[in-house]
């Protein structure tokens, strides 16, 4: 099944009576405006998805880079809430705001060639001094909240404070490495780890080697991308208007 609405691509899949697939394999973004490409997805997508489960224990699938901290936010804790048994396999990448999403499940997997990315929360503030101290107090304001989330997932005798040295530095743990610290199941690696979407990595500073020439292929690729991908959503909304 496939949820269907304006730009939506978030997909319910494999339903069965007890259980069914969501894909999260693309930027998270607040809205439905916010979308660039059809695979990224917002917390409406989200309420929908859950709605069309009814309960069922849900089969998480992430291969996310991030994207907006609120709507990531929402999203865990829509996904914390549902009442089924969650399980999140980790497709390729858990990155930033997708590494708090993850954590909603009652157990993480990831291949042995995957990565989960944790780092301090970011934003673009344009004003005068007292609005930069501004923001960077509502920054690490933020960073409480998705402390809080890491909380629940930490291994015996890792503290938070360990934690935050690594956010801080912008850690990109592959999936032995991040056993270490958070409570996730390490399996052998997926050989067909689906394609991931480079569009938020340029405001990572510590990007692994094996990803750089692919995000060097994916500027070029991406501007061809976006033109026929506006296209198409440009055209969309004027239909809708015609409506």
């Amino acid at each position: 099944m496939v949820i269907v609405s304006r730009l939506s691509y978030l997909k319910v899949k494999n339903s069965t009576d007890t259980s069914a697939d969501i894909y999260f394999y693309g930027d998270i973004v607040g809205d439905e405006w916010e979308k660039w490409c059809d695979t990224d997805t917002c917390p409406q997508d989200v309420v929908e998805a859950l709605n069309e489960a009814q309960g069922k224990d849900l089969n998480i699938y992430i291969n996310s880079g991030g994207g907006s901290v609120f709507a990531g936010l929402a999203i865990y804790n829509m996904l914390n809430r549902a009442t089924g048994k969650k399980k999140c396999h980790i497709d390729g990448m858990a990155a930033s705001i997708a590494s708090v999403i993850c954590m909603a499940a009652d157990e993480i997997i990831m291949p042995n060639n995957s990565y989960l990315m944790i780092h301090k929360p970011s934003n673009m503030v344009w004003g005068n001094a007292t609005d930069m101290r501004k923001m960077a107090d509502d920054l690490d304001t933020i960073q409480i909240g998705i402390e809080n989330v890491y909380k629940t997932k930490l291994k015996d005798g890792i503290d938070i404070e360990t934690i935050k040295d690594l956010m801080d530095k912008e850690t990109w743990l592959p999936a032995n490495e991040a056993e270490k610290y958070f409570n996730v199941k390490v399996i052998e690696e997926n050989k067909a780890v689906a394609k991931v979407d480079f569009n938020n990595f340029k405001n990572y500073r510590n990007i692994p080697e094996e990803f750089k020439d692919k995000i060097q292929k994916g500027d070029r690729d991406e501007h061809l991308k976006l033109d026929s991908e506006l296209k198409n959503k440009l055209q969309i909304e004027l239909e809708l208007l015609d409506m």
